[in-house]
């Protein structure tokens, strides 16, 4: 199934958004990619569940085909920017599916606004602080980009990732990403001002929590995360998965969409506290 660009202006500040809607019926499924990442990322995820779903996956303020220099990053703009995605083009409830940074703005959003979302799955993502370091090593590493890339074969092996390879934009002189390094930086910033528990203890919704062994959420984290108070909450850690637990493992993570979504998207009210977790073989 193909997608078409949909490209929606935020209200809040006039940012323009660029999402790839694939039509469909059934309940509808916002995906969020993370720092640095693209909508396409999700291509494959929203392919395994367009038959039966809703399914729009969006470039965020600041990345791929949306807007590249917002003077609004913060966590409350990208919050404003899925209302206005769910609004404009008419996604009833949504479940939102986010990795890293693009499942904290998930978490907000059902935190904020819990009479709007469906149900959550958060990959790769928690409500801790970030390391107070993170944004000068994501600035150092961003910097450290041999670019341009004189081809796409250099991309990939520089990158080790198809994905992040498919994310960037052919120039005259090579090929770049399609974000600036300092936008990035400032994006990620504020995720390291505080921790986020109030906000994860306001929602309500079913979540899924998706873990790569080898990810960035550590153990201590998870476990309070499934320890009330807070929502109900499965926790699954996929064993050799890195932090891009949707690119390592995307035949595990599309069944555990599958069965989750079956599960609880459909709910309409709170079932008493899971907090379930278990790992992979």
């Amino acid at each position: 199934m193909t997608w078409t660009e949909r490209v929606i202006t935020s209200p809040a500040d006039g940012v323009r958004l660029s999402c790839r809607d694939r039509g469909g019926a059934g309940v509808p499924v916002l995906f969020l990619h993370g720092l640095a990442g693209h909508a396409g990322e999700w291509d494959a995820a929203a392919r395994h569940l367009a038959p039966h779903h809703r399914v729009v996956t969006v470039d965020q303020r600041g990345h791929g085909a949306s807007e590249r220099r917002p003077a609004d990053v913060s966590r409350a703009a990208h919050v404003a920017d899925v209302l206005a995605v769910t609004s404009q083009l008419g996604l009833d409830r949504p479940v939102l599916v986010g990795q890293s940074l693009g499942g904290h703005t998930a978490m907000l959003t059902a935190a904020r606004h819990p009479d709007l979302v469906r149900a959550l799955v958060l990959v790769e993502a928690g409500a801790e602080a970030a390391d107070p370091a993170t944004p000068q090593r994501i600035g150092s590493w961003l910097g450290s980009w041999p670019l341009p890339f004189p081809s796409l074969d250099a991309a990939r092996e520089f990158l080790g990732s198809e994905a992040w390879a498919a994310g960037l934009e052919e120039r005259p002189d090579g090929w770049h990403p399609r974000f600036d390094p300092d936008v990035m930086v400032a994006t990620i910033t504020e995720n390291t001002t505080r921790a986020w528990w109030p906000e994860w203890e306001r929602v309500t919704c079913p979540v899924l929590l998706v873990i790569g062994q080898n990810g960035i959420i550590p153990p201590e984290e998870s476990q309070r995360m499934l320890t009330p108070p807070g929502p109900d909450t499965t926790a699954v850690s996929i064993p050799g998965a890195p932090h891009d637990v949707h690119l390592h493992s995307p035949v595990i993570l599309h069944a555990l969409l599958t069965d989750f979504l079956a599960a609880s998207a459909g709910n309409e009210t709170r079932l008493g506290r899971s907090g379930r977790s278990h790992s992979l073989n």
